[in-house]
């Protein structure tokens, strides 16, 4: 679900608790978490409602000076029901106190290891992890695109494993570009590359195989 700034400031300040949507499907669900430029808000309900039941007072909970003027936006699509979804700011976005955990302990770097490997296992072009996270210290504050393009990937799925390291508080995305947080580069420095062909976890099996 996308919010406009004027939303967002207005879920901050405290002034708007409501949204409404038009849609084929929900894209949130009620116990959820949506993250957004203020930080993490909370779905406390989606439910479907009768448009023409709509009240001034909801909608100015949703930013709106009247029903129909709230009315018009939500008939610029005239396809799904219209779901009401009560919202609020729930705190910080939690990766960012996250990315600042630079102090790592033998165990957190195996979970990272393990994590990494599983993205790189999954993998439809081969591991990526590591040279992701290197290319980011060697380009810091590159374009996604030019960052793609110099290790032979598209845009868009380059883009969209950045954002799985961005989930584990290595990476964090600037104006243009990416760097990696303090995390990130603990990480880096502590962990050792795992040899082609191998996943983390496999240290040992040669040995256990030839017994």
């Amino acid at each position: 679900m996308l919010l406009n700034r004027a939303a967002l400031d207005g879920i901050e300040s405290g002034a708007i608790d409501l949204q409404f949507r038009r849609w084929r499907r929900p894209t949130v669900k009620a116990g959820g978490r949506l993250r957004s430029r203020i930080g993490e808000l909370s779905i406390d309900a989606v439910e479907i409602v009768d448009p023409a039941r709509i009240t001034a007072a909801q909608a100015k909970r949703a930013g709106f000076d009247s029903p129909a003027a709230l009315l018009k936006v939500l008939d610029q699509r005239d396809e799904g029901e219209v779901y009401r979804v009560t919202l609020h700011l729930a705190g910080p976005d939690s990766r960012i106190a996250l990315r600042e955990q630079a102090a790592l302990t033998a165990d957190d770097v195996a979970e990272l290891d393990r994590r990494l490997a599983r993205f790189d296992q999954a993998s439809r072009h081969g591991p990526w992890t590591r040279t992701t996270l290197e290319l980011i210290v060697q380009r810091p504050a590159v374009r996604a695109p030019e960052l793609a393009e110099s290790v032979g990937r598209e845009t868009a799925p380059f883009k969209t494993d950045v954002r799985k390291l961005k989930e584990l508080g290595l990476t964090e995305s600037l104006a243009v570009g990416y760097r990696l947080s303090p995390r990130g580069e603990a990480y880096l420095e502590r962990s050792t590359p795992v040899p082609p062909g191998r996943g983390a976890g496999d240290e040992g099996k040669e040995g256990a195989a030839g017994i």
